[in-house]
């Protein structure tokens, strides 16, 4: 198993391209109906491309559907894919059931990871979570190890939680970043001054047992007059203020948990 159709043209199919152009894999086609992106990720996977269903490669080996989440099922039933075909989703909170029973060989393929348009990350590094038939197992962790030293399998419920989960470390984390630089930004400062703290708070917990061992600041020590005096800051902002008090209680609630 070897020859790929990347179907889509966001950030993870740009990521896939650029990693199975640099694997023992063979991109054969990109197909997507972005006509500035779709050329874009065919030129970095180096196949061609097309947004016509009629002209969907039908020799690939695994058509790997690389679309949103709320997408998957509808392309996965639309689109003229040969029933002997293998065929897998990208999304992490999508069952398996989305790819219809037609096809005998549906997966599950799922990096877990935040993209980027135009940032490379190192694919081999990134987990990827499989699930697929027992008897499709040994070919689909084949061309997984292809592009990732970490597979593991995972089905639907485990695979939902693991969303959940990057939800919080990935997308929540971020928008405190976020929250940070406004703060900053608001004493006339620039969100350079925090680059390094992010950077130690992320290393520290990738070095770390636990997230836990590793929590600093207020909240777990219980230093109410700190607490109160930032909450005080934040009197022109409510949910800013709802945000804090309930991460707090949560840092406090998980640090007794050591």
């Amino acid at each position: 198993m070897k020859r790929i159709v990347i179907i889509g043209s966001g950030n993870l199919a740009e990521a896939l391209a650029r990693a199975v152009a640099v694997s023992d894999l063979e991109a054969v086609q990109v197909f997507a109906r972005n006509p500035e992106r779709g050329p874009v990720v065919a030129r970095l996977a180096g196949c061609g491309w097309t947004a016509d269903p009629e002209r969907l490669d039908p020799t690939a080996d695994l058509y790997l559907i690389a679309v949103s989440d709320r997408a998957v099922a509808s392309v996965a039933s639309s689109l003229p894919i040969p029933a002997r075909a293998a065929v897998a989703h990208t999304a992490g909170s999508v069952p398996l059931e989305a790819i219809p029973e037609r096809f005998e060989r549906r997966a599950v393929f799922y990096p877990m990871q935040t993209f980027t348009k135009g940032r490379t990350v190192d694919f081999t590094r990134i987990p990827i979570f499989l699930e697929t038939s027992a008897a499709w197992r040994p070919e689909l962790e084949a061309l997984a190890r292809k592009l990732s030293r970490r597979v593991i399998w995972a089905d639907s419920a485990q695979r939902a939680k693991v969303h959940l989960a990057a939800v919080f470390a990935c997308n929540f984390a971020n928008c405190m970043y976020a929250i940070g630089e406004e703060v900053v930004r608001s004493a006339g400062l620039d969100f350079e001054v925090l680059k390094p703290l992010i950077a130690e708070t992320a290393a520290k917990a990738c070095d770390a047992r636990s997230p836990r061992d590793v929590q600093t600041g207020p909240a777990v020590r219980n230093d109410a007059s700190t607490m109160e005096r930032h909450l005080g800051l934040l009197d022109n902002d409510p949910d800013l203020q709802e945000i804090y008090q309930q991460i707090s209680k949560e840092i406090w609630k998980t640090s007794r948990k050591q």
